[in-house]
């Protein structure tokens, strides 16, 4: 249906796209701009998953690792749903109505429920398949390992910010989005250019 490459350059559009509706966000701070931003993220979760099983094949990785990577990001689509669905369809309903819903149900607060399930999808389960991606580097193929060594980074980067946000600063979490920002798209960079020399 797409090829490899317009598949990257969907992923780049989309987390481009992410990183605006977080500025808009953070510059206007009104109901709109974060369900615009919830939106962008729960769709950003399946194209993720696109993206992340075609580098897998563009990298020959083995059958094993790519159903890893298939069952890490589909743990972190599901999660991501929970967790904006809620957010959008009942937690910030029940605050228009009125309701004096805890911070603890809330999205952006820490500690929250629903921010819990959130750190889980995009620091633990999206940092575990970075790192299914990064396995396997060969040793006669420099650019492709570009990809695999990027990947490994913006692995450690979403578990880091996982673990940190957790268990020593919830500030430590901006680390992760950096991965599934700015990361994956120098990964789908280097995934074009790979693909454009051979």
């Amino acid at each position: 249906m797409f090829k490899a490459k317009q598949i990257y350059i969907i992923t780049i559009a989309d987390a481009v796209l992410y990183l605006f509706s977080v500025l808009l966000f953070l510059i206007i701070k009104t109901d709109l701009a974060l369900t615009i931003w919830e939106l962008v993220t729960i769709v950003s979760g399946p194209i993720l998953l696109f993206a992340m099983l075609h580098l897998s094949q563009n990298l020959n990785q083995s059958i094993f690792l790519r159903n890893a990577i298939l069952s890490f990001m589909t743990c972190v689509c599901l999660l991501t749903a929970v967790a904006h669905v809620v957010n959008i369809c009942v937690t910030r309903r029940l605050i228009a109505e009125g309701v004096d819903v805890p911070t603890y149900f809330q999205i952006g607060q820490w500690p929250s429920v629903e921010m819990a399930v959130d750190y889980l999808a995009w620091g633990f389960f999206m940092g575990l398949a970075y790192l299914c991606l990064g396995l396997s580097i060969v040793k006669n193929e420099r650019k492709k390992n570009r990809i695999r060594i990027a990947s490994i980074i913006c692995g450690c980067m979403c578990l880091f910010g996982f673990f940190g946000a957790l268990f020593i600063n919830e500030n430590l979490w901006y680390i992760a989005p950096m991965a599934y920002g700015p990361g994956i798209i120098i990964i789908c960079i280097l995934a074009i250019l790979v693909g454009a020399d051979s």
